[in-house]
């Protein structure tokens, strides 16, 4: 009966991820707002100089893009791991719409984005940055919206940014990846064999796993794959508990993980991210530039094709009667989410980042990024905001 009533009392998971994430998100879209100020003012050199600067192997962008954003991985894949074993993705019948919606909204930005470009083959590289959303920012407008946006959006929202951060992944491990140190990458598969095979004895500890999880990092590292991909490997190998009607059980090591770290994500790593990467200085660039083949297509890969790809998917899936329409949510409502399913800006900058090293390229994409995102997030909130109707049903 006390387990029962602790587990009452408990907020779940998923409210607490919404409540962090919508917050966190928030002040993601200020950091972002504060590095486009200072990149634009005489704080300028300061700020750029700083990034460049070395804290031992590594430069301060790096120890933020390589270091502290395997973190952030590592919360997505506990997340995905979660929601996969023990939450709303563990089973087929709910998979289906997040996941073929996830795909829509990851294949056609990827087409417009190579449509757009165009025959620059310098430009090609770059096919995926508009493919992912970013589940803080998204989540972020989504609350503002308060009651408006009914449980059931939100909740799609968010494991449909699940699902393509799955597909962002595999795209860093597998595209972004250029020549492998054997060695090292055979040390990270020994190291994630010795947490696979504590997972198996059933230990429950998190120092283990965590000692581990450095040593895969570093391993990661040497190896050429991206070093964050090593927060994704380590998550999976955390043991979880399932529970079903109490995902957030006390004594399941994977949500006592999720618990620790999520708060440091949402209000320090990722807004600390996006302070490093969205410092664009405009000096130099016009109202043209945007029209440039880069910039406009990111722009275009994020607000046009996300939009066509997850709504068309949604109606396809509906028709089709594969899948259920999110409970208490009209078309248009649906419409609004795969509009902010536009925002793409974490992932879309990191993907960037890996994509090109010519610093006006970089800068480009970064525009793009930012024009694309902030007018999904803008017109999503227009659309949900002018849908009208209020929620009536709560996340449990």
């Amino acid at each position: 009966m006390d387990r029962q009533r602790q587990r009452t009392a408990r907020p779940s998971v998923l409210r607490g991820f919404l409540t962090s994430e919508a917050s966190g998100g928030i002040l993601l879209i200020a950091a972002a707002a504060l590095a486009m100020a200072v990149a634009n003012s005489a704080l300028a050199p300061a700020y750029f100089g700083a990034l460049r600067a070395y804290l031992g192997p590594l430069s301060v962008l790096h120890w933020v893009n390589d270091a502290l954003m395997a973190i952030f991985f590592l919360l997505v894949g506990l997340e995905i791991k979660r929601e996969f074993v023990d939450g709303h993705l563990s089973t087929w019948a709910d998979r289906r719409l997040p996941i073929i919606a996830a795909i829509a909204g990851m294949a056609v930005p990827a087409m417009v984005y190579l449509l757009v470009s165009g025959d620059v083959p310098e430009l090609a590289r770059g096919w995926a940055i508009p493919a992912a959303t970013d589940i803080a920012f998204a989540i972020g407008v989504l609350a503002l919206l308060g009651s408006r946006a009914p449980a059931s959006l939100k909740l799609f929202l968010t494991t449909v940014a699940i699902v393509d951060d799955m597909g962002a992944v595999a795209i860093i491990a597998l595209v972004y990846t250029a020549g492998l140190n054997l060695i090292a990458l055979g040390a990270a598969a020994i190291i994630l064999l010795l947490m696979v095979g504590l997972n198996s004895r059933g230990e429950a500890r998190l120092w283990p796993y965590m000692l581990l999880a450095s040593a895969l990092w570093g391993a990661v590292f040497l190896s050429g794959v991206h070093a964050t991909v090593a927060g994704v490997l380590s998550a999976l190998a955390i043991p979880v508990r399932r529970t079903p009607g109490a995902p957030d059980a006390a004594d399941s090591p994977l949500h006592r993980l999720e618990h620790a770290i999520q708060p440091w994500v949402a209000y320090g790593i990722v807004p600390l991210f996006g302070f490093a990467n969205a410092g664009v200085a405009l000096d130099g660039f016009g109202w043209g530039d945007m029209l440039a083949p880069l910039p406009l297509a990111v722009a275009a890969g994020l607000f046009f094709g996300k939009q066509i790809g997850v709504f068309a998917a949604v109606r396809l899936v509906v028709a089709s009667g594969l899948g259920a329409r999110p409970r208490d949510a009209s078309w248009v409502q649906i419409y609004g989410v795969s509009l902010l399913c536009g925002v793409g800006f974490t992932m879309s900058l990191f993907i960037g980042g890996l994509a090109f090293a010519d610093p006006r390229l970089v800068s480009e994409l970064k525009i793009g990024v930012l024009a694309g995102s902030i007018a999904s997030a803008l017109a999503g909130y227009a659309v949900l905001r002018l849908s009208g109707g209020k929620a009536v049903r709560r996340i449990r």
